[in-house]
C-alpha cells in the first residue's frame, strides 16, 4: 500500500480524516515548502510533522521548549512502534551520545531536542551528519521578540538550518499576533511567506467575564451549576491547594497541582483527573499543555491573565469535543492593581539584576570565563534562602538573564535512574564471591533488565528496591557502592528544575544587557497587560475581542458570551442608537480616536449606551478598529 498522509493517519492514528488545516499543512511541507502553520489548541499540531516525518527517509528533528511534552510524545510514538528519543539538559552525555548516534545511523525517526542544546557543539556536529527530512519548530511565537514568551536560543534555529540549507522547516503555535506572525517567517529565514491558518474562533465555547469580589463563593457557584470536567486557574501554588480544600469541604470533588509537586505526585493527579477520578483541577498554569481532554466542561481563571495569548490558549482548553462549554474570567477591581504592580517588579534595576547574577556564579562555584553550556539542578527557595533574595525578585531577575540568554531555565522533569555494569562477566563473578552483601542487589539487576551489561538502561529504584524488601535508601547507598568500586556506572534519577548557563559566566559589573532591547520588552509587556485590562473592563462581544487582537477583525458577534446575551433592546432604543450612532460618525470622520476617549466625548451617564452602539456599529462593520484605534469603514 503506498505511504499517503491518509494511510499513515489511520495506520498510527486510527483516524479517518484529518482535523482541519492538518491536511493543507502536511502538503505544504511535503511539496518541500518553509510552512507556518496556527491551529488553536487542541487542533494537532504534532500530526502536522510526523506524518512528513513519516513519510520521508530519514529523521525529523523537532525544536520544543517543553521538556514534559517532548518526553510525552516520544513516549507516544513509542508505543504505535516508531523510533523516537528526546535530548535536553539535564540528561548524561553518554545517553546524550548514544541517541545522536542512533540518529546519525538512521535508527530514529523522530529527534526532540530542547531549544538550549542547539547552542551545543555536540549538537551542530551530529546534526550535519544526519539525513534530515524535516525542520519542525514547536512552540514557534518563542522566536519572536513581539510574542510573549521570547526564548533566546530560538534564534539559533535559522543558523542551524543551513547545515541542511534544502531541507523545509514547518513552524507550528496556537497563537500569534499579526507581527509575531510575519516575525516568526523572518526569523526562521522562510525562503517566502507561506501561512496556513485555522480561524480561532470556537463556535461552542462562550466567553464569560464577571466582576467578583468574593471569588471563593462564585466560582462554587459556577461549578455547581456547570457539571463536567473543569481545571480551574489560580495565581500561585498556596492558593491551588486553598482552593481545592474550599471546594472538597462544599462537597466537590477537586485536587491541586503544580511545578512544585513531584513527578510521582503530578502524574497521579494528572491520571486521575484524565480518567474523571478527579472532577476539577485546580492549578498554576503549569497544567494542560500537552493534554488532549475533550471534555472540560469549563476552564475558571480566578486573576486577570497578564497577556491575551496565555489566557486565550489556557481557556481553549474547553470543549475540544465541540460541545458547549465556558470560558470564565473571574475579575475583580484589585486584580488591576496587582497585574501593574507585578508589571513593575517584573522589570527589576540592572544592578539587582547584576547582584543575582553574581549569587549564581557564587552559589554553583563557577569560575569567571567557566560554565558555558552546563546545567545543574536548581532550587530557587534554597538559592534565595542561601542569599537573602526574595524569591520573586530574584525569580524575575533570572528571568531577564534568560531574555538575554546568559542563562536558560527549564521546568522540573522526572528524569529516571540508568546504569550498566561497566566490567566483564568473569570480574563481576568474582566481585559476587569475595563481596557477597552486594550479590543480591547484583542478581536482581541482571534479571530485572535487559541488556544491562551492555548499554545505560532506566532503572526504578522503588520497584527494585520493593522486590528485594529493602528500603530504597538503602538500595541507593548500594548502588552508589558498587559504582565507587568501579563494577556500575550509575545516574540516579532526577527530578529538579534545570539551570544552564548557555555562555560563559563574566564577572558580574562586565554583565552586558541591551538597554534598548529591554525596554522594548517592557512596553510589550504594558502593551498586553493593558489589552488584557481592556479585554476584562469592555462591553463588547469577548471572542469577537480575542479574535480581534489575533488579527481576524472580520470576525462575527458569538451570541454566546456574557455581553452578547446582555443586550436587549430595552437598553438601546432605536432612537437612542440613531443618535449616538450620528455623534460617533461625526466625531470620527475628524480623526482616529480610541474607544475610551470616544466614550468620554459624550456625558459620563450615557457610557453604557455608547458602548451598545459601538458594538452594533463594530458587528455591522460601520466601524473599524485597528492598533487600539476606532475609525470609520468604508460602508459610511
Amino acid at each position: 500500500m503506498e505511504n499517503t498522509p491518509l494511510t499513515i493517519l489511520k495506520k498510527y492514528w486510527h483516524y479517518d480524516a484529518f482535523r482541519p488545516m492538518q491536511s493543507e499543512i502536511i502538503e505544504s511541507v511535503l511539496s518541500g515548502k518553509d510552512t507556518l502553520g496556527l491551529l488553536p489548541t487542541g487542533g494537532g499540531k504534532s500530526v502536522c510533522f510526523q506524518i512528513p516525518g513519516l513519510i520521508n527517509e530519514g529523521v525529523c528533528v523537532v525544536v520544543s521548549p517543553l521538556i514534559a511534552l517532548m518526553k510525552d510524545q516520544v513516549h507516544n510514538l513509542k508505543k504505535r512502534g516508531i523510533a523516537a528519543e528526546a535530548v535536553f539538559s539535564g540528561m548524561d552525555y553518554k545517553e546524550i551520545d548514544r541517541i545522536f548516534d542512533n540518529a546519525v545511523f538512521g535508527h530514529l525517526k523522530f529527534l526532540y531536542l530542547s531549544p538550549e542544546r542547539l547552542t551545543t557543539e555536540m549538537a551542530a556536529e551530529r546534526l550535519s551528519k544526519m539525513n534530515i527530512n524535516l525542520w519542525a519548530v514547536d512552540e514557534a511565537h518563542c522566536i519572536s521578540q513581539w510574542g510573549y514568551d521570547f526564548r533566546p536560543p530560538y534564534l539559533l534555529i535559522s543558523e542551524i538550518r543551513k547545515l541542511h540549507p534544502a531541507i523545509p522547516v514547518l513552524a507550528l503555535t496556537a497563537t500569534a499576533t499579526p507581527e509575531v506572525v510575519d516575525d516568526i517567517q523572518e526569523k526562521l529565514s522562510f525562503k517566502e511567506k507561506n501561512v496556513f491558518k485555522n480561524s480561532f474562533k470556537r463556535d461552542n465555547l462562550a466567553y464569560v467575564v464577571l466582576e467578583e469580589e468574593n471569588k471563593n463563593e462564585k466560582l462554587l457557584d459556577i461549578l455547581k451549576k456547570v457539571p463536567g470536567s473543569a481545571v480551574v486557574y489560580a495565581r500561585n501554588r498556596k492558593l491551588t491547594k486553598e482552593i481545592s480544600l474550599f471546594l472538597q469541604k462544599n462537597g466537590l470533588s477537586a485536587d491541586f497541582y503544580h511545578a512544585g509537586l513531584s513527578n510521582v505526585e503530578r502524574s497521579k493527579k494528572q491520571d486521575d483527573w484524565i480518567l474523571n477520578k478527579t472532577r476539577i483541577m485546580v492549578s498554576t498554569n503549569a497544567f494542560g499543555m500537552g493534554i488532549d481532554k475533550p471534555d472540560v466542561r469549563v476552564v475558571v481563571h480566578l486573576d486577570l491573565p497578564d497577556n491575551l495569548e496565555a489566557y486565550f490558549q489556557e481557556a481553549g482548553r474547553a470543549g475540544r469535543d465541540g460541545k458547549k462549554s465556558y470560558a470564565v474570567l473571574l475579575y475583580a477591581n484589585t486584580d488591576k492593581i496587582n497585574l501593574l504592580h507585578n508589571f513593575e517588579i517584573s522589570f527589576p534595576a540592572f544592578e539587582e539584576i547584576r547582584r543575582t547574577y553574581q549569587a549564581l556564579g557564587s552559589y554553583f562555584q563557577i569560575a569567571v570565563g567557566g560554565g558555558q553550556g552546563q546545567s545543574y539542578d536548581f532550587d530557587l527557595v534554597e538559592f534565595c534562602k542561601n542569599f537573602q533574595l526574595e524569591t520573586v525578585r530574584a525569580f524575575n531577575c533570572l528571568q531577564i538573564l534568560e531574555k538575554e540568554g546568559w542563562l536558560s531555565m527549564t521546568e522540573a522533569v522526572y528524569t529516571p535512574a540508568t546504569l550498566r555494569f561497566v566490567v566483564e562477566r568473569e570480574t563481576l563473578y568474582d566481585f559476587q564471591i569475595k563481596n557477597p552483601k552486594f550479590d543480591s542487589i547484583i542478581k536482581t539487576l541482571l534479571r530485572a533488565h535487559d541488556g544491562i551489561l551492555n548499554h545505560l538502561v532506566p532503572v526504578n529504584e522503588k520497584r527494585v528496591a520493593k522486590f528485594m524488601k529493602i528500603a530504597p535508601e538503602a538500595l541507593v547507598d548500594g548502588l552508589n557502592r558498587l559504582a565507587k568500586e568501579g563494577i556500575i556506572e550509575y545516574h540516579p534519577q532526577r527530578d529538579k528544575p534545570q539551570l544552564i548557563f548557555t555562555r560563559e559566566r563574566v564577572d558580574a559589573q562586565n554583565l552586558e544587557i541591551d538597554t534598548k532591547m529591554y525596554r522594548f520588552r517592557k512596553e510589550r509587556q504594558q502593551e498586553r497587560i493593558e489589552k488584557a485590562i481592556a479585554y476584562a473592563t469592555t462591553q463588547r462581544c469577548r471572542s469577537h475581542q480575542l479574535l480581534q487582537y489575533f488579527g481576524e477583525t472580520e470576525a462575527a458577534p458569538c451570541k454566546i458570551c456574557d455581553v452578547c446575551l446582555g443586550r436587549s433592546g430595552a437598553e438601546l432604543s432605536n432612537e437612542d442608537y440613531r443618535r449616538f450612532k450620528e455623534k460617533i460618525i461625526t466625531l470620527l470622520k475628524k480623526e482616529k480616536l480610541t474607544e475610551t476617549h470616544l466614550i468620554e466625548s459624550f456625558h459620563s451617564r450615557h457610557a453604557q449606551k455608547v458602548l451598545r452602539a459601538l458594538e452594533f456599529m463594530l458587528d455591522e462593520k460601520l466601524v473599524v478598529q485597528e492598533a487600539g484605534k476606532l475609525s470609520l469603514s468604508n460602508k459610511n
